[in-house]
């Protein structure tokens, strides 16, 4: 099980202590890059993605909940982001040509969804995608509370992927913790992003480690 923390949980005023801590417990670094637009909500966007990417010592994890979301590809991969994803909603006809810009930037390309998107809806691009971020809160805002029904959603996917011999994989984002890091991973889930269940802990380290063995 990898673990991808989300910055968005993290002290803003010390966001150099939270990166260095997650270089050294941390399996992926997750950006979460809302537009105030497609989210009823901003975050951060290079302002702070650039600094932070000379800091970086594990793999960045970038979501982009934001309207055209290929045109900040580029940049991404300039700042060395090694996984993207975009969600399907804002993407629309043009997922596939998103995958495929993706690519030819040598960045992993991820496709997301809300929790009201159908997840069969993702069916199309398996064998296309490199990981499905299966979102178990609204996209926009950290510390919702996890919606059960992901579990039912991830196993759809997952048996799906299987049926079909590929080998993608899925990313869960929203409401994770200790309480159903296990589950998830029954699922069929392979990363989780966390954020307050990493960041509100007495030792950030040990919230990570105690996700990664469920």
């Amino acid at each position: 099980m990898l673990v991808a923390p989300s910055l968005l949980a993290a002290d803003f005023m010390d966001l150099r202590s939270a990166v260095e801590m997650l270089n050294s417990g941390a399996d992926w670094i997750h950006l979460d890059v809302m537009d105030g637009t497609f989210v009823p909500n901003i975050s951060f966007g290079f302002s702070v993605i650039d600094p932070l990417s000379k800091l970086a010592a594990k793999p960045m994890d970038t979501h982009l909940m934001v309207v055209h979301p290929e045109r900040w590809f580029e940049r991404l991969a300039g700042d060395g982001v090694e996984c993207v994803s975009f969600h399907l909603e804002a993407a629309g006809r043009r997922t596939s040509s998103n995958i495929e810009l993706l690519h030819s930037l040598g960045l992993k390309a991820g496709v997301a969804i809300n929790p009201d998107v159908p997840v069969q809806k993702l069916f199309p691009y398996i064998g296309k995608a490199d990981y499905f971020l299966i979102m178990s809160v609204f996209a926009g805002f950290g510390g919702q509370k996890f919606i059960p029904d992901s579990l039912d959603r991830i196993a759809t996917l997952r048996s799906e992927i299987v049926r079909r011999g590929h080998k993608a994989l899925i990313e869960v984002d929203g409401g994770v913790g200790p309480g159903n890091a296990a589950a998830l991973r029954q699922a069929g889930a392979d990363v989780l992003v966390a954020g307050s269940s990493v960041f509100n802990t007495e030792d950030p380290c040990a919230a990570i480690e105690l996700l990664r063995r469920a």
